[in-house]
């Protein structure tokens, strides 16, 4: 298998919500009981004290997935309010909704060097971010950058606002349109390189690229020819479909379809088509993502989708996209760790796998021809010459095979139904030690030829003895 790209470092990576930084009112987890619905459609969100980012076992499971970026940010941030001082305000000021303390940045700060995590951030657009003729203004900017330095660390990245194609629905002044974005744009193009020129400047940051009246919604394409070229990173987000919060109730039976998986691969043509046109050659970001919008569905959380989740990393690491950030590492139900105990849900299981397995080199698995099975490989990030495959069954009802010229490790994913938060390894329950720490990982060996993948199964093998040049 040749070579066919390289993925960042901290291709795996995980947003933490502004709004979790700063406390709020965030998408509210589905109750873990039948007939429960009625209570989120009454009420969407619900009120979340600001996430404790000194707790040890949170500290510990984000640094297992390290080096990776921490982005903190979402539609909440278009609005907080930074408060420069050691006694922050109680409420925000005018032009704001909330208010982000020197304590609660510098846990963020504390949180990321601990688990070797890079943080990424958006600035507030809202009205108080702005002068007296409404331009934004890059003081609050400068106040957080300055801060952030001054405890000795640094924004390794940053996106000028969150979703700027949903300007209306994200605190953006009445009447935001393209030509205020680019006007504003140029102001923080101007500032970044003054102030913070090692600070990579990545956009747009779009979700969807229709426009839709009655949400104010703006064309990414108008954004970039309002804001011209110059971008260090192109990014965009991308979500399946909506959560039942927010109206959409797709039929479970939907995850493991061919049509499902691939809404990553037609999300991503829309804006690698417009990367190309308006900042080719850029590197492309995936800076927000999960499987449902509006706090993810209660199947998030189960090991049903955990097929989206390592088959939309194949995908775009195959297709050229550097980093991807999903939404979030522990708030509501598409969290990677459940956000009242912070213990790992299925998708973060595999992500653990994907860590330790899948290296930065990406390998021309070739196409399958057979139905519902999706084949993405790595060089192994540890051991010269070995190659790593992510093997993924989705058939309910088939098992498929591979014919392997020599000797793997296996490591296979399954559970006893598939929309349960429990999720098996080579039939051991995954879940943490007594003493509070990650299981050990353990192979199975698997002898040269035929490798049986047994129905909704997702399974990597390594071949510690592949002798690939590439990954030499």
């Amino acid at each position: 298998m040749k070579a066919i790209g390289t993925i960042d470092a901290r291709f795996q990576s995980y947003n933490v919500e502004m709004v979790e930084v700063t406390g709020g009112r965030f998408w509210k987890p589905y109750p873990r009981r039948p007939h429960a619905n009625a209570q989120i459609a009454q009420d969407r969100y619900s009120y979340r004290p600001p996430i404790d980012l000194a707790n040890t076992r949170l500290r510990m499971l984000a640094a297992a997935l390290g080096p990776a970026y921490m982005r903190v940010s979402g539609t909440w941030a278009n609005a907080t309010f930074f408060a420069d001082t050691d006694n922050a305000p109680a409420a925000p000021p005018p032009g704001f909704d909330s208010v982000l303390s020197r304590a609660q940045w510098r846990g963020v700060v504390d949180f990321a060097r601990a688990v070797n995590a890079e943080i990424m951030t958006s600035f507030a657009v809202s009205a108080g971010s702005r002068n007296a003729d409404g331009r934004w203004a890059p003081d609050q900017a400068q106040q957080l950058l300055s801060f952030t330095q001054s405890l000795g660390s640094r924004i390794a990245a940053a996106e000028f606002m969150n979703e700027p194609t949903l300007a209306a629905m994200n605190r953006a002044p009445p009447g935001y349109d393209a030509k205020a974005y680019g006007r504003d744009f140029a102001i923080f193009r101007a500032w970044m390189r003054q102030h913070a020129p090692d600070m990579l400047m990545v956009g747009p940051s779009s979700v969807g690229d229709s426009p839709s009246p009655s949400a104010g919604g703006i064309r990414t394409r108008d954004l970039l020819a309002a804001s011209g070229a110059g971008l260090d990173r192109f990014s965009y987000h991308h979500y399946n479909t909506l959560s039942p919060r927010c109206g959409v109730r797709d039929d479970p039976a939907q995850a493991l379809s061919e049509d499902w998986l691939a809404r990553t691969g037609r999300a991503l043509s829309i804006y690698r088509s417009l990367r190309d046109e308006f900042e080719p050659g850029t590197p492309i970001w995936l800076t927000e993502t999960a499987d449902a919008a509006c706090g993810g569905k209660a199947s998030d959380a189960t090991f049903l989708d955990t097929f989206r989740y390592l088959d939309q990393l194949g995908r775009l690491a195959k297709a050229g996209v550097r980093v991807v950030m999903h939404n979030t590492l522990a708030a509501s139900d598409y969290g990677l760790l459940d956000e009242t105990t912070f213990l790992p849900r299925p998708n973060y299981w595999a992500a653990l796998l994907w860590h330790r397995l899948m290296g930065t080199i990406v390998l021309d698995a070739g196409a399958s021809s057979t139905p519902d099975l999706y084949l993405y490989a790595h060089c192994h990030p540890e051991m010269p010459g070995a190659v790593s495959i992510l093997a993924i069954n989705t058939s309910r009802s088939k098992s498929r095979s591979l014919n392997l010229p020599s000797a793997s490790e296996r490591y296979t994913l399954h559970a006893t139904r598939l929309q349960r938060a429990t999720v098996r390894l080579n039939g051991k329950a995954l879940e943490l030690d007594a003493n509070d720490r990650l299981p050990a990982l353990n192979a199975r060996t698997t002898s040269a030829g035929t490798v049986g993948l047994e129905p909704k199964t997702i399974t990597f093998l390594v071949m510690p003895d592949a002798a690939n040049p590439a990954c030499r």
